[in-house]
């Protein structure tokens, strides 16, 4: 058996998502080899509490021997059937259960393997469904600054975050993006009802430079997630809902992290933010992360209008081998079985906001500049100089925190200078004090080393240290 530096350096054989590729061959990545509930033990014994859920998906949490179990009858049973001219039980029984728990009449589900292609293939149905209605113009994308909506070409494309535009291509003829609603960049001067109006405007402003016969669908998730967990004004959602309906836009509601329980609802759009849109993405929690699957949810309005104009068929030329996977499926019953059987929408209802408001007790260290966050979602921004936009140093601190999170037995998620957290929905109170408490010493931890180095290089005639300190 490999020892777990060998399994280290091996590591270096796999391209990781968002490697960079110019310090592969020295990577030496946290080795992860086992998880229970809300921790995870590294191989080298440490006993971490995972915060970020994985990758915003271990919902249930770790170590569930129950997924496992019928993830391993459904293998036994049959483990794959072609989508296309057939299908099982699970994949079945799974849509109807999603349908069951959808807002609205979102009743009809496409399974895909995960996010982007959850993303990717309702964009391909919004592109469709337009040419069914006869009305080929409307092609046009509009999507956020800052969103982020998968890995695939156009969910690449319609993503907003600029420092992943970096020497790849991406769609631009038919994508467009507006400002975020990021209430941390409100001016001074201004109040909220102005600052949501404003927020609206940036999308009426976009759809009348583009063209109204132009555009196709709007494109926003519920809460920014990878873009730092914004959370929009009141009534952005409702607002941005009612300009798509003014100009026949489609609404796609991106709720690939949110959905499944992360705002204490299956479904976040209706329940949380009062829209119901015409269709939903999701992945992560659809399986807690056990088996990759997504899926999205289409309003039935939208497939009789199709049917309506579809003559004699109407071909979707869209899918994956793994659509509606029988072993994924089953592993999604399970999870939602798991959900309701232990009440976890309930009680991210009320952990949630106990997460909320210890974050908030951290706004007393200096370089702590933001905390928002919503449901068992946060995110903790931390600036060395308040307003300062030093790129390499925002950088820094974000990395230090998460070096001294990690040694004090936490995992956060740095984005930039930014901890982001959304813990599994089984967190205690105690374990949301335990986390809290930790990353409040390891941001005084990484805030006392930057300053020894922001010391030791003016001592030497530099400004800051660089990131490679």
């Amino acid at each position: 058996m490999s020892t777990s530096a060998e399994l280290k350096q091996n590591d270096n054989l796999f391209i990781h998502p968002w490697d960079d590729m110019v310090k592969i061959g020295g990577h030496q990545r946290t080795l992860l080899n086992k998880g229970e509930g809300v921790y995870v033990t590294d191989s080298e014994g440490n006993r971490l509490l995972d915060a970020p859920a994985g990758m915003w998906c271990v919902n249930i949490g770790h170590g569930r021997k129950e997924m496992a179990q019928a993830i391993y009858d459904q293998i036994m049973e049959l483990p794959y059937v072609s989508p296309w001219s057939m299908t099982t039980g699970p994949a079945a029984e799974f849509a109807a259960m999603i349908a069951e728990q959808s807002p609205g009449d979102l009743n009809h589900v496409f399974f895909t393997t995960g996010g982007s292609t959850a993303v990717d293939s309702a964009l391909r149905f919004v592109q469709f469904y337009n040419n069914m209605r006869g009305k080929r113009s409307k092609k046009h994308i509009i999507s956020q600054k800052r969103g982020y909506h998968g890995s695939t070409y156009l969910g690449g494309s319609i993503s907003g975050k600029e420092r992943d535009k970096s020497n790849l291509d991406f769609e631009t003829r038919l994508v467009h993006h507006i400002e975020a609603p990021h209430p941390l960049y409100k001016p001074a001067d201004q109040s909220d009802a102005e600052f949501l109006d404003a927020c609206v405007a940036n999308l009426e402003n976009m759809i009348a430079e583009v063209g109204s016969e132009n555009c196709a669908v709007f494109v926003a998730e519920p809460i920014l997630a990878s873009g730092g967990v914004i959370v929009p004004p009141e009534g952005y959602h409702q607002r941005c809902l009612e300009v798509c309906r003014k100009h026949d836009m489609l609404y796609l509601s991106d709720e690939v992290v949110t959905a499944f329980g992360r705002l204490g609802h299956c479904f976040a759009s209706q329940d949380v933010f009062g829209i119901t849109p015409d269709i939903i993405t999701t992945a992560k929690g659809l399986t807690s992360g056990y088996i990759p699957m997504g899926a999205f949810l289409v309003s039935d309005r939208l497939v009789q209008e199709i049917k309506a104009n579809g003559g004699d068929s109407a071909v979707f030329s869209n899918g994956f081998t793994y659509s509606g996977h029988p072993v994924a499926a089953a592993a999604g019953i399970k999870n939602l079985e798991i959900m309701q059987r232990e009440k976890l929408f309930e009680q991210a209802r009320e952990t949630g906001p106990y997460l909320q408001q210890q974050m908030q007790a951290l706004r007393d260290i200096p370089i702590v500049s933001d905390v928002r966050g919503q449901g068992l979602m946060a995110c903790v921004q931390c600036e060395l100089k308040q307003g300062d936009d030093d790129l390499a140093m925002d950088y820094e601190i974000g990395n230090l925190i998460d070096k001294h999170c990690q040694s004090l037995g936490l995992i956060v998620r740095p984005i930039i200078n930014m901890c982001v957290m959304s813990p599994p929905l089984t967190i205690t109170k105690e374990q949301i004090d335990e986390m809290v408490s930790i990353l409040r010493q390891g941001i005084l931890l990484a805030m006392e080393e930057v300053s020894k180095l922001e010391a030791d290089y003016q001592a030497d005639g530099h400004h800051h240290p660089s990131p490679a300190a």
